[in-house]
């Protein structure tokens, strides 16, 4: 077994089990931010001056329709941020869609009301089949791996892509950054890479309930990436790379201007999501999401290592809660607290035991790297 070894500049170790580290113990994270992503980001006046040439484009192509761009927002940090300096800062007319899944925290929804109400734009919410969702998701627990998001993202994106093909929809912006998701963490942690109609199908042929799921929205990555981008013309854009984006400072002014309120940690906007991220993936499988997100905050100035240090030696929430969230998650997909443990405590296995399209989605990051399309490291 290989020996245990942490990087010495941010906090991701061998966990990942394929991390690698330079003679200095500085791991290949902190390298590519340092080679690839530092250099290239820019949010001096360098990146106003782009981010208004994108500002114009996008109006420009919206000129005679209701709205010039669409923003998916879940309540969270960056899609908030990302919709207030959309309209505020470089005068867009987004629409904003929220895709309800089933999983909204009462604080998502209050600060989804906050933000639609203080700027004054318009919100499409896209309610999914919850049965559908249910479903899948019990299927993806029986699937046993550890990417049990992927049923959330997928409805997600899917939801957001067909909502802008139908109206022609053009421009999507998104909160994707650099500054709190530089570092982002390997597919084994349950970071696959993109929506996956193979990997949903076999998954739901052979643990799914025997039944259709057609109502479950799937669009899958090849289908956006190259029917909806590269032959439709839709573009997707990350305005939060191109201004100066810190947690803190992002969170006081939303706090300030809108009553918005802060969220204990990143994806806490959905119930799952910080089930999953907080009791099922690092006491199933001993990962922690955290470790990448801390480490993305220590390697843009945003956080000690010492602070992250300290955070991760603790679980996010208490016990008790955590207790609690278990017992909801189970009765919310109707099933037993017991049968929710048999699914815990059953075999652990991953993408890889079902049929996917990993390596051809992989070959197109890859090219993407090499075109300079995408600064972040993926494995």
């Amino acid at each position: 077994m290989r020996p245990y070894q942490i990087c010495t500049q941010c906090i991701m170790d061998t966990t990942d089990l394929s991390i690698t580290f330079d003679a200095r113990g500085h791991c290949e994270y902190c390298n590519n931010f340092h080679d690839t992503i530092q250099p290239n980001w820019h949010t001096d006046a360098r990146g106003m001056d782009s981010l208004q040439a994108l500002a114009k484009t996008i109006r420009e192509a919206g000129k005679g329709q209701d709205f010039d761009c669409i923003i998916g927002l879940s309540g969270g940090l960056d899609s908030s941020y990302v919709a207030y300096v959309a309209k505020e800062i470089i005068g867009l007319r987004p629409l904003l869609f929220h895709v309800d899944a089933g999983w909204n925290t009462d604080q998502a929804v209050g600060n989804i009301e906050k933000l639609v109400d203080g700027l004054g734009l318009d919100l499409y919410t896209d309610v999914v089949n919850w049965e559908a969702v249910k479903r899948m998701q019990v299927a993806f627990l029986r699937a046993g791996i550890p990417d049990q998001d992927l049923v959330q993202d997928a409805a997600f994106f899917s939801g957001l892509y067909k909502f802008a093909r139908k109206y022609n929809i053009k421009h999507i912006i998104t909160g994707s950054n650099f500054s709190t998701e530089c570092c982002r963490e390997p597919e084994e942690w349950g970071g696959y890479l993109g929506i996956d109609k193979t990997l949903f199908g076999d998954i739901w042929k052979r643990c799914g309930d025997g039944k259709p799921n057609d109502d479950f929205p799937l669009v899958d990555i090849l289908v956006y990436k190259l029917w909806y981008q590269k032959v439709l013309g839709m573009k997707v854009h990350h305005p939060l790379n191109l201004v100066r984006y810190v947690k803190n400072d992002a969170e006081n002014e939303l706090e300030r201007r809108f009553g918005w309120q802060r969220f204990q940690h990143k994806h806490h906007e959905s119930r799952y999501t910080r089930f999953y991220e907080d009791y099922w993936l690092p006491r199933r499988f001993g990962y922690e999401k955290r470790r990448a997100h801390f480490s993305s905050l220590i390697l843009t100035g945003q956080m000690t290592r010492d602070q992250a240090l300290d955070r991760i030696s603790r679980p996010e929430m208490d016990e008790h809660f955590l207790k609690q969230e278990f017992e909801f998650v189970a009765h919310k997909l109707g099933l037993t607290v017991e049968e929710l443990q048999q699914l815990f405590e059953m075999p652990k296995k991953t993408f890889r035991d079902y049929k996917n399209k990993r390596d051809l989605i992989g070959l197109g990051a890859n090219v993407m790297r090499q075109l300079g399309l995408e600064k972040r490291y993926f494995r």
